[in-house]
């Protein structure tokens, strides 16, 4: 039964040492590679610059799989359910939101994508079954709050038309695709106990081809950059941003829930300002201030100890 394993009983504690490293580990790392992508954009589609990504990654993780003696054996059944995530969490989720940035700002996406905990939590309840849990939502709330406080001079300047309105729906696909990539991995984890790594290395191998698929039946002209910028922060996005960051949240998804380990997403823009300020001479406002408190307060709240 969907509903049949113990997700109830492994949330009655709060983050424990483990856990709050896996916690930190992808949000710290997810905030920086906003900063790292900065290096990607220029002669490359961005298309073909996620599939690069994700092909990398998987090839380096099915390399360290070989050499650690780690089982890639799966049946045609378990392929095709590492092929609903990978398609889920490491293709079309990032298609959509490199296609929303095109009519959309950063901060706009940033604030839709903070809904993920709400997405988590509904679709835990229809396909987990797991309950809801009323301060991960108030958490949540406050999450969402202080995303819109830090974005609110660039959300006030947009005019609804319709590209804001394409914008729009590419990112909530790209939301949703994020969702239900977390709920899938959950799913996997707890009713098939797939393995994290593997699976991520077979995953992500197959959202780099699927991107790759799509750049190119779309008419996008194949490109790459030798350039040492691009190379280097290539590297980085396909080792630490996705090998490392993933495998970390996916982890902690199997151990205390999507609901609670999609939060790690909400505080990503906290930390992508704190690496702009350091970098590029951000200036933080009374307002952002002010929403960072709110992050912090949600962030406490969502990962208490439930009652």
């Amino acid at each position: 039964m969907i509903g049949s394993f113990p997700y109830h009983c492994q949330m009655k504690t709060s983050l424990d040492n483990r856990q709050g490293v896996l916690f930190a580990i992808p949000a710290v790392i997810w905030g920086s590679t906003w900063y790292a992508i900065t290096f990607q954009l220029g002669q490359v589609d961005p298309l073909y610059s996620v599939a690069y990504r994700f092909i990398l990654a998987g090839v380096v993780l099915i390399a360290f799989c070989k050499i650690r003696n780690i089982s890639l054996s799966f049946t045609r059944e378990q392929h095709l359910r590492i092929l609903l995530q990978a398609l889920c969490l490491f293709g079309f989720n990032y298609w959509f939101a490199y296609q929303s940035e095109q009519y959309i700002a950063s901060g706009l996406v940033a604030l839709i994508f903070s809904l993920i905990i709400f997405l988590n939590m509904g679709f835990g309840r229809l396909i987990l079954k797991t309950p809801l849990r009323k301060h991960v939502m108030v958490g949540a709330i406050l999450g969402l709050i202080g995303t819109a406080l830090i974005f609110a001079p660039e959300l006030l300047a947009y005019e609804m038309n319709r590209k804001t309105i394409l914008g729009l729906a590419f990112c909530l696909g790209g939301v949703l695709m994020a969702s239900l990539g977390n709920i899938t991995s959950a799913y996997n984890q707890q009713l098939h106990q797939l393995p994290v790594i593997s699976t991520n290395a077979i995953g992500m191998l197959y959202g780099g081809v699927a991107m790759f698929l799509i750049a190119w039946v779309s008419g996008k002209p194949i490109s790459f950059s030798p350039t040492l910028p691009y190379v280097l922060s290539l590297i980085y996005l396909a080792i630490i941003g996705s090998i490392i960051s993933f495998t970390a949240y996916l982890t902690l998804i199997g151990k205390i829930g999507a609901d609670k380990a999609a939060y790690a997403l909400v505080i990503v823009p906290l930390i992508a300002i704190i690496i702009s300020m350091i970098f590029e001479d951000y200036r933080l406002s009374w307002l952002a201030g002010l929403g960072i408190v709110f992050l912090i307060l949600g962030n406490v709240i969502a990962l208490r100890k439930s009652s």
